[in-house]
């Protein structure tokens, strides 16, 4: 193992000297941010890369959630899953709604369809799944129901940049989906975020959202908030986006190996790749089951002592933190799959700078 810690993403940094160019850039325009000129490449670039039509960037994802809630005008109660990042609650919690957690599904990890229409009452207006590491949700039939009951749907796809499924990318569903460009993403800008628009009407609106509601130095058509991307962020995503396919390569190497590796190891179950999905390869998640020689907290320690920064990701449940576990939708018993698997899960490092001898030294460790 080498002396430095390995955690379980790292973001890729390019060459330095790469970034020179678009610093320089920068300087000569003057422009820093109000969507200059690298702002607007990037936006650009990002839609003819992941093959959507329309993109606005934000400083960051959880800006981008919190304005995506405010663009659908999205009031009452949300279905939403406990199995995620804590931005995902939260955000509604900033809108002043009420986040009713359903179950996933234990196969997937994602938002179970079949337990969302009980879920849903009088109050309920939208349903925010996860397509949670990058696999997709059961897309249609989370639609079928949405369109069912006239409810908006937004997806958090902060796992998903460049996630395609058998009709194209992945991002094209639901009302609006909204990306993470945090430094731990697939692709990243630092911190940095986008929505992803069904056309140049609703992104115009988001547009007027996330610098104050401006439209002009004279007009103000809503209470937006600033979440625009900095000059510097977007440059450094257009670097970011001239690697991303050797980004994606080397971290389907890294999870072919741990696949070969581990299939065969009793005790440790390997979350399975969907079929028809062009993956990202954003997380390696493990299962540690009953029957392995260990315990999940116990793997996770050992792992810790050689210097290897696993992730138990996601424990504990969103629902169980202070803020939401007094929820009647939180409990336990409402939750039975969710709080399976956090207790079990385990993220192994994958990221392009991982290099073979940490990949064999962690294979060890868990092989032991």
């Amino acid at each position: 193992m080498s002396s430095e810690p390995v955690y379980v993403t790292q973001p890729h940094l390019p060459p330095l000297e790469e970034f020179i160019p678009y610093l320089e850039e920068i300087w000569q325009s003057k422009t820093l941010t109000n969507g200059g000129p690298m702002h607007q490449a990037l936006e650009q670039a990002l839609c003819d890369y992941l093959g959507v039509e329309h993109i606005a960037l934000f400083n960051n994802g959880t800006t981008a959630l919190l304005t995506a809630l405010q663009a659908l005008r999205v009031t009452g109660e949300v279905i939403t899953t406990p199995y995620s990042f804590v931005a995902t609650a939260h955000s509604l919690l900033w809108n002043g709604l009420t986040p009713v957690f359903v179950d996933i599904d234990p196969q997937t990890f994602n938002l179970d369809p079949a337990k969302i229409e009980a879920a849903i009452t009088p109050r309920t207006t939208a349903i925010m799944p996860v397509h949670c590491y990058g696999n997709p949700c059961d897309v249609e039939a989370i639609q079928k129901i949405a369109d069912n009951y006239n409810l908006n749907v937004i997806y958090d796809a902060a796992h998903a940049f460049g996630v395609n499924d058998g009709g194209g990318s992945v991002l094209r569903h639901g009302d609006l989906s909204v990306l993470s460009f945090h430094a731990t993403k697939v692709f990243n800008t630092f911190e940095g975020g986008a929505i992803v628009c069904p056309d140049a009407k609703t992104k115009k609106h988001i547009d007027h959202l996330k610098n104050f509601g401006f439209v002009d130095e004279v007009t103000v058509v809503a209470s937006g908030i600033n979440g625009k991307m900095s000059e510097i962020n977007a440059a450094f995503g257009l670097l970011q986006l001239k690697h991303i396919d050797q980004v994606i390569a080397r971290r389907r190497d890294i999870d072919r190996l741990y696949r070969e590796e581990l299939k065969s190891v009793k005790g440790i179950r390997i979350l399975e790749q969907p079929v028809h999905v062009t993956s990202n390869y954003s997380y390696f998640p493990i299962l540690v089951e009953p029957d392995y020689h260990l315990s999940r907290d116990d793997l996770y320690q050992k792992l810790r002592d050689h210097n290897v920064f696993a992730r138990r990701y996601f424990y504990p449940l969103i629902s169980e933190f202070p803020m939401y576990r007094g929820m009647p939708s939180a409990s336990a018993s409402n939750l039975p799959s969710s709080r399976r698997i956090a207790y079990k899960v385990l993220c192994l490092p994958i990221y392009p700078g991982l290099n073979a001898n940490d990949v064999d030294k962690i294979l060890s460790i868990v092989k032991k």
